[in-house]
């Protein structure tokens, strides 16, 4: 998924970058009010299912429960000032002068836990929105997914810790 991201923001020109599932489960009435927020000077905008307002949808109690500590282990790495309560949804808008010459990791679906992470991001919104029902598909929540998702904490965590490069 990130790959295909990339791949996408390398062949554009655009000023704002974003990302946004297909399967309806991000709705997106609530673009216009993400595209405010970077237009009010945010570096970042997120649609949050964390922040006040948000909501999980029908989750079940352990999928929310994984889904809590998931966010909870990214505190630490993520920067004070610029702490998004959802790192870890696919539904967000940025600047591209926050990345440009970083290499991200072209593998999982974490993204915006990367950008947070090894960005150049100054100020984030978090817009909330309640996690629709998906339209077509599966989740692609998976013992693979989560072991790329721990993966990339440990790869995150040592650039926190000035153990690996930023960009």
């Amino acid at each position: 998924m990130s790959g295909a991201i990339l791949h996408g923001w390398k062949n554009t020109d655009a000023a704002i970058l974003g990302v946004m599932d297909a399967d309806l489960q991000h709705p997106p009435e609530l673009l216009p009010k993400l595209i405010a927020a970077i237009a009010e000077g945010r570096d970042l905008a997120i649609g949050s299912r964390y922040t006040p307002g948000g909501d999980l949808g029908k989750w079940n109690p352990v999928r929310k429960l994984l889904s809590a500590v998931a966010v909870w282990a990214t505190w630490p790495i993520q920067r004070p000032g610029v702490r998004a309560h959802d790192p870890m949804t696919g539904f967000f808008l940025l600047r591209r002068t926050c990345i440009d010459g970083i290499a991200f990791q072209k593998t999982g679906f974490k993204l915006l836990l990367e950008v947070l992470v090894r960005g150049r991001i100054r100020s984030v919104a978090e817009v909330p929105f309640a996690f629709g029902l998906r339209y077509r598909g599966a989740s692609k929540a998976n013992f693979k997914v989560a072991w790329g998702y721990a993966l990339l904490l440990l790869k995150l965590y040592a650039v926190r810790m000035g153990l690996a490069r930023r960009a």
